[in-house]
């Protein structure tokens, strides 16, 4: 298979997985920012708006946005950082801690359905070529922006 038809292979699984993320996202009320943000306190627990600023390579001003908005979708709660009088711990709620489970046991299932039939040593393998591939992208990509 020529160069050109491989690369057009990946950007037709890309534009797929991008708009079922996004259908999905927009489904449950998320946006991508959102739901990194999201998943960055179930990976890390309540934060500070400006650690997850950091975090999330946004401005603080940005995840101010963000956080309003998560408050506003019963997401997540800001309340009064034990420690610091001046700042907030930004934390999930129940309700978003069930909505990033029921997330995660969808990722496991489409993995299951697109990779499910392959034996462990072709999926090692395919996994050993796409790492290579987002490795070599990345500094092509990296290379480009310079």
């Amino acid at each position: 298979m020529k160069s050109e038809r491989l690369l057009d292979t990946l950007l037709t699984i890309t534009e797929a997985l991008g708009a079922d993320m996004d259908r999905y996202l927009r489904d449950n009320g998320l946006t991508t920012a959102r739901a990194h943000l999201l998943w960055t306190l179930h990976r890390g627990g309540p934060a500070k708006q400006r650690d997850l600023a950091a975090a999330l390579g946004h401005s603080p001003r940005n995840v101010t946005t963000l956080v309003d908005e998560l408050v506003a979708a019963g997401h997540v709660i800001r309340r009064d950082h034990p420690g610091d009088r001046r700042a907030f711990l930004v934390e999930l709620t129940p309700q978003a801690v069930t909505l990033l489970e029921v997330m995660a046991a969808s990722h496991v299932e489409l993995a299951g359905q697109l990779f499910g039939h392959l034996d462990a040593r072709t999926r090692n393998e395919l996994g050993e070529q796409l790492t290579g591939l987002a490795q070599r992208l990345a500094t092509l990509v990296g290379e480009e922006r310079g």
